[in-house]
């Protein structure tokens, strides 16, 4: 049994555009969500670059989600941050497995697929293998925070 999967609870604060979404609604089934993917790499900012094309480019993302790249802060006297993050908010019709997937296949044609991290609400995932049971635990762990943080 693969243990590359991690979920745990975030405590670390919200930055940037993460922390203006984290004051919107809370996502309801088959409603919005916010979900917040990181890349450790060497080249972080390359592969963001990519996968933000690989998602704008597959169709059920593209129906059903907004991408976005987002900055870490600039220093003090720079020209700009540095990419840190991408952001994918979500509306109706939006699918977990479909998104799993999509990670999945831009990750396999990368040279050095990269561990992805994905983060939604207070729960953190780490991707590294792509193993069957990384995804059915990513998809399972999307799904089961979105309904457990939807309204009663």
């Amino acid at each position: 049994m693969s243990q590359n999967v991690r979920l745990r609870r975030w405590s670390a604060p919200l930055r940037g555009q993460d922390a203006a979404v984290s004051g919107s609604s809370p996502p309801r089934p088959g409603g919005r969500m916010h979900v917040v993917i990181r890349i450790e790499s060497e080249r972080k900012e390359e592969e963001l670059r990519s996968l933000d094309g690989w998602l704008r480019q597959e169709p059920s993302i593209r129906r059903s989600a907004t991408v976005s790249l987002h900055t870490e802060a600039a220093p003090t006297g720079s020209m700009g941050g540095l990419i840190d993050s991408l952001g994918l908010i979500t509306s109706n019709g939006w699918s977990a497995a479909s998104f799993a997937l999509s990670l999945v296949t831009w990750r396999q044609t990368r040279p050095r697929p990269p561990k992805i991290v994905i983060r939604h609400g207070d729960v953190e995932i780490s991707l590294t293998d792509a193993t069957e049971e990384e995804v059915r635990r990513l998809v399972d762990a999307l799904e089961e925070t979105d309904e457990t943080s939807s309204p009663s």
